[in-house]
């Protein structure tokens, strides 16, 4: 059975930790190969060190049987994760919250329904849509339809988001927050009706993956992680 994890960093130390206090003890491989690692405390199980970013297409193509990464990218990756992923325990670090945050000057725009009208007074001004930072197309599209937002444009931005409105690529951002101080540093504040989603890493396991012969060794360890395995969920 193949586990991935994400490959560097503040979560793989996270990750390694959670699994080491329940008897699987992982090391990044001694030999140098960046991307492999070894777990000591359970037969037959293969670390696969991959970016956090990574893991959601791992685990949808079935290359890895289970997987940890944040419940932001499993949801923005994967169309209809819930058809190609299990989500088995949320592992109670790497929380943060997926918002739209504004300029704090914008004093007249609180909630999601201010947004929608200062986006479309902002189209009648400027003559095109108001620009909102994120690379979280998908769910931040999602969102906006379901409150009624209409008159904006998604800007790509892979880093520093927050930054796109001081350097004027953007006019509004949604982004990835967990104690705002970055935020109110960039002199943004976060709509009062904003939250997109709480995430945090969380374990998950593949639909499509064989698991043939990693049943019986999911079965054992299942107790030591928290979770009941069900067969109708990802056997094949």
């Amino acid at each position: 059975m193949k586990i991935g994890v994400p490959s560097k960093g503040r979560l793989m130390e996270q990750t390694f930790d959670w699994f080491g206090a329940r008897g699987l003890t992982m090391h990044k491989s001694a030999d140098g190969r960046e991307y492999a690692g070894s777990v000591a405390g359970a037969d037959d199980v293969e670390l696969v060190l991959l970016s956090a970013g990574e893991i959601p297409s791992e685990l949808a193509a079935g290359r890895i049987h289970l997987g940890v990464t944040g419940t932001d990218l499993i949801r923005e990756k994967l169309a209809d994760w819930p058809t190609q992923v299990v989500e088995l325990v949320p592992l109670g670090f790497g929380e943060a919250d997926l918002v739209v945050a504004v300029p704090q000057v914008w004093i007249d725009v609180d909630t999601l329904d201010d947004l929608d009208a200062a986006a479309a007074a902002f189209r009648a001004a400027h003559g095109h849509r108001l620009r909102i930072a994120t690379k979280y197309h998908r769910l931040v599209r999602d969102f906006m339809a379901l409150h009624g937002v209409a008159d904006y444009q998604l800007v790509d931005s892979q880093g520093a988001t927050e930054g796109t409105v001081k350097n004027l690529t953007a006019e509004a951002i949604a982004d990835i927050t967990s104690s705002g101080e970055t935020l109110r540093a960039n002199h943004l504040k976060v709509l009062s009706d904003g939250l997109i989603l709480q995430s945090q890493a969380t374990l998950y396991a593949a639909r499509t993956a064989d698991w043939t012969m990693a049943a019986a060794i999911l079965d054992t360890l299942a107790p030591r992680l928290g979770f009941v395995p069900e067969d109708r969920l990802f056997r094949s």
